[in-house]
């Protein structure tokens, strides 16, 4: 749509303007105007979005003079208008005075010459009376009066002959391309305005621009929200007056650029870059940008996951856990506490209970949920191979290693949490290592001396007694205070006895989906599994059902299919010799302390409650 006025000062001349730029320019308007009222009819149009005026010299100069900040179009008086003019005047007198403003009859002198009339010259300025100047030409003999509109008008009220310069065709077509030529250009500008103001008030980044006067003139919405400024009172304050952290006079006036500096903003923490604006080796100012610490660290991890973690995810979440046994709520419960913390979690449980379903449920919970999950079973991997996976290493670090080398687990969990199981069975060099990362934030590649700072909470799981490894010396004593912050033991299957006819109804359904047999137990079957001791826990239960779904030739499972895949006696835990010397210390020690759990507690080193955790796990009843 055309945002183009035309102002016409002769009636007559309005309807013939429209008709002639119909054809090509149909959008551009064309009005009546006295050029003494032009400037508040173009401030009414003005306002309604008309952003180029055309318009005779003399109205054309009224306008540009008001600075209403409106583009202006002078539409032109060309030599074929100023001698249609003089040829209607001779016809009304020989001697002719012009009376008008200068930019009207440029090249008249020349004009006059080759028509062979006698010309005298009244040039006026806009706003001015042109009856003195009409009557001062009469007088001294002029015939005819030469001229625009308000000339002509004053001429007639005196009854003096005159002739108007009337617009053109030609005039008009070359007003009308050039304000099509100039709104062509606003509307690249309007463009290019919108891009950068688009790209201004969605980048993540503050942005602050200012003039070589340090004015500011940008202030995107980042920029706001970091320095609690409003844009409305930012824009047009000198830099200084608004922020004087910044430094930014060989920015600005010798052209250096000043990068990574990180200066305190309002409470914030931020990270601030200033270029200088070079336009042909002159400086115009410069860009700020600002970057909130706290968001750089989170789209570094962001960066990381992306690149090094994709699939570490955790799956499983609190409502996944199967039971309404009380020991399991009140472990959920203790679960959900653990997760609202940043702090190191170790998690104790006989192999089978869960302990990666829980913890894959604590991250979810917590506010690293977003963050990769990354899950590391120490003993499946020997301990140079364990140290290169954890830590990472650099290339040519030890023979066989990746050129480009490689990133530790620790590093792909940046923002996360990594889960170490089997932790005991980690050896005693890399436990050091850990002891380090967990002291100072950071780890360092195997081969390089370069220190990564790393924000990892680590969540670490084992089926040993980890005091009883110290006192064998196989287990660090630091590490062990170091991770037991808090302390989460997962109950076994064997004390949560109302719990395992869900989990086989549970893994019933689940392998219903791919055998199509649909199970059911009878009450005598479901005693059995309650008052089995289940050594293999959920994993073992589970195991059982799969077995049962693929063999069973009966929808109805009763006590005499299950005893044979059961038998009790020989599915007790079997006992280790370790495990064995234990059982004899804690009953030799409650034997001497006739009974008495905190004197034997005394006697073993330990406290009580690790007795008596000790005593349930090994059945030991005195």
């Amino acid at each position: 749509m055309s945002k183009i006025l035309f102002l016409i000062p002769y009636k007559t001349l309005v309807p013939y303007i429209k008709e002639i730029l119909a054809p090509k320019y149909p959008d551009i308007e064309v009005v009546l105007v006295n050029p003494r009222t032009a400037v508040p009819l173009v401030q009414q149009y003005s306002a309604q979005g008309i952003e180029i005026v055309a318009a005779r010299p003399v109205t054309a100069t009224a306008i540009q003079q008001a600075n209403l900040g409106i583009n202006v179009v002078t539409i032109p008086i060309t030599s074929f208008d100023i001698i249609r003019a003089i040829n209607t005047a001779k016809l009304q007198g020989k001697k002719i005075a012009v009376v008008a403003h200068s930019a009207m009859v440029l090249g008249i002198d020349f004009l006059a010459k080759e028509l062979g009339v006698e010309i005298q010259y009244y040039f006026t300025k806009s706003g001015q009376d042109y009856e003195a100047p009409i009557l001062e030409a009469v007088a001294n003999g002029a015939e005819v009066i030469l001229g625009g509109v308000l000339a002509v008008t004053a001429a007639k009220r005196h009854n003096i002959p005159s002739s108007l310069i009337k617009i053109g065709d030609e005039s008009i077509f070359q007003a009308a391309q050039e304000a099509m030529q100039i709104q062509a250009a606003l509307e690249n500008e309007s463009a290019k305005r919108g891009f950068f103001n688009t790209i201004l008030d969605h980048t993540n980044q503050g942005i602050i621009t200012i003039d070589v006067d340090h004015h500011i003139t940008a202030f995107n919405p980042i920029a706001q929200k970091l320095t609690k400024t409003n844009k409305t009172n930012a824009l047009g304050q000198p830099i200084e007056k608004l922020l004087p952290q910044f430094t930014l006079l060989k920015t600005s006036s010798q052209k250096e650029t000043a990068t990574h500096s990180i200066i305190d903003v309002s409470g914030n923490k931020v990270m601030y870059n200033s270029v200088p604006i070079i336009i042909n080796k002159k400086s115009f100012g410069a860009v700020i940008s600002l970057q909130e610490i706290d968001k750089i660290q989170q789209m570094e991890a962001m960066i990381r996951k992306e690149i090094y973690a994709r699939g570490h995810v955790a799956k499983f979440h609190f409502e996944n856990i199967i039971g309404q046994s009380p020991a399991i709520m009140n472990t959920i419960e203790m679960a959900k506490d653990f997760a609202a913390t940043t702090s190191s979690i170790l998690i104790l449980g006989e192999t089978g209970t869960g302990k990666e379903v829980f913890a894959q449920s604590i991250h979810n919970e917590s506010s690293r949920a977003k963050g990769p999950f990354v899950a590391v079973n120490c003993a499946s991997l020997p301990g140079q191979l364990l140290e290169s996976e954890l830590f990472g290493y650099v290339g040519g670090a030890f023979t066989g290693a990746n050129k480009e080398g490689k990133p530790g687990l620790f590093e792909v969990a940046h923002g996360g949490t990594i889960f170490l199981d089997e932790l005991a069975e980690m050896d005693y060099v890399n436990q050091g290592r850990l002891l380090r990362v967990l002291q100072e934030k950071s780890v360092t590649r195997l081969g390089s001396y370069k220190v990564t700072p790393v924000d990892v909470r680590i969540i670490a799981a084992t089926n040993k007694d980890l005091e009883a490894l110290i006192s064998e010396h196989t287990f660090r004593d630091d590490l062990y205070y170091r991770l037991n912050v808090l302390r989460l033991e997962l109950p076994p299957l064997r004390m949560r006895k109302r719990d395992i006819h869900l989990f086989v109804k549970g893994f019933f359904d689940e392998f219903a989906t791919s055998t199509g047999k649909r199970f059911n137990l009878t009450n005598d079957a479901v005693k059995l599994l309650e008052d089995y001791s289940w050594p293999g826990n959920i994993r073992e239960c589970r195991n059982l059902m799969e077995r049962i779904a693929a063999t069973a030739k009966t929808d109805i499972i009763n006590r005499s299919i299950l005893a044979p895949l059961l038998n009790p006696q020989k599915n007790l835990p079997s006992r280790t010799p370790k495990e064995k010397r234990m059982i004899k210390e804690i009953t030799n020690a409650l034997h001497e302390a006739h009974g008495n759990y905190t004197v034997a507690a005394d006697i073993l080193g330990v406290n009580r409650t690790t007795l008596y955790r000790r005593m349930q796990r090994l059945n030991i009843d005195y």
